[in-house]
């Protein structure tokens, strides 16, 4: 009897340093996960930095999208700055606009896309206790809308802005092919041409919007830009880096640019 107590007490050791190593290298992923990405991030920031001030010593003002290849500490990262008004603005698009969005980007029925919108404009006209219009703080408020779930927000979000204070018309030299092809109404044969002349247009001339509703076509440029790297891990994964930026000096702390908005995620491994 004693040695199978005996026997009974080593088993239950055994499983318990077990449990205890597997804990163990649980935490140990978890923080090693955890330093990667705040690396990322820092080397997100520093390509930004380096990006914005490559922009600003050429004293431009983008009207179309720029991606360029940046190199860090040893680390390269892919960086691109997308005009603000190259993307739909959630507090100033018109009602069409965001149910074309819904439909279009949104797969949802045009029905549902009508209600969305309707939704979306009565959200953003909302009014504080003070009397003011609420709106959109940021594009993560668009799940406060009756009806968007995180799937469909997913697949919005990268479309969209509510930081741009236009006139919610929208830039097709600044568009991304999902928003251009909202603008078009679905036709991709139109967003492609629009698409393939974006790299080299200079100004709205050298596109053919035709194709494009004009309601809400815009060719104003802006000082506000989406600047997204694409920083990859050393477990062969990426973090994207995201901060919306405006390029007017602030005039409180002299720096030449203001971040007003910043996130990131982790892309899983291909």
């Amino acid at each position: 009897m004693a040695l199978i107590a005996v026997l009974w007490i080593v088993a239950a050791l055994s499983i318990m340093i077990s449990g205890v190593q597997t804990s163990v290298r649980g935490e140990i992923r978890i923080v090693s996960s955890g330093r990667q990405v705040l690396e990322a991030v820092a080397l997100g920031e520093a390509g930004m930095y380096m990006a914005l001030q490559d922009l600003l010593a050429n004293k431009e003002r983008l009207a179309r999208r720029s991606a360029r290849d940046y190199a860090y500490a040893g680390r390269s990262m892919s960086v691109e700055i997308i005009p603000l008004n190259g993307l739909i603005d959630l507090n100033k698009a018109p009602a069409d606009l965001l149910a074309a969005l819904f439909a279009y980007a949104g797969g949802v029925s045009s029905q549902q896309a009508s209600v969305l919108a309707n939704d979306t404009v009565q959200y953003r006209t909302q009014r504080d206790l003070q009397g003011r219009v609420v709106g959109f703080e940021s594009v993560q408020d668009l799940m406060s809308v009756p009806g968007v779930d995180y799937n469909l927000y997913a697949r919005l979000s990268p479309l969209l802005t509510a930081d741009l204070q236009g006139s919610g018309r929208v830039n097709p030299l600044a568009a991304p092919v999902e928003v251009l092809a909202v603008l078009a109404g679905g036709d991709r044969a139109r967003v492609a041409a629009v698409f393939d002349r974006q790299s080299t247009a200079l100004s709205a001339s050298d596109i053919d919007s035709t194709g494009l509703n004009g309601q809400w076509v815009g060719f104003a440029t802006t000082t506000r830009y989406r600047v997204q790297v694409l920083v990859p891990t050393l477990d062969g994964g990426s973090v994207m880096v995201i901060r919306h930026v405006d390029t007017r000096p602030d005039r409180f702390t002299g720096i030449p640019w203001r971040i007003f908005n910043a996130e990131h995620w982790m892309v899983a491994p291909q």
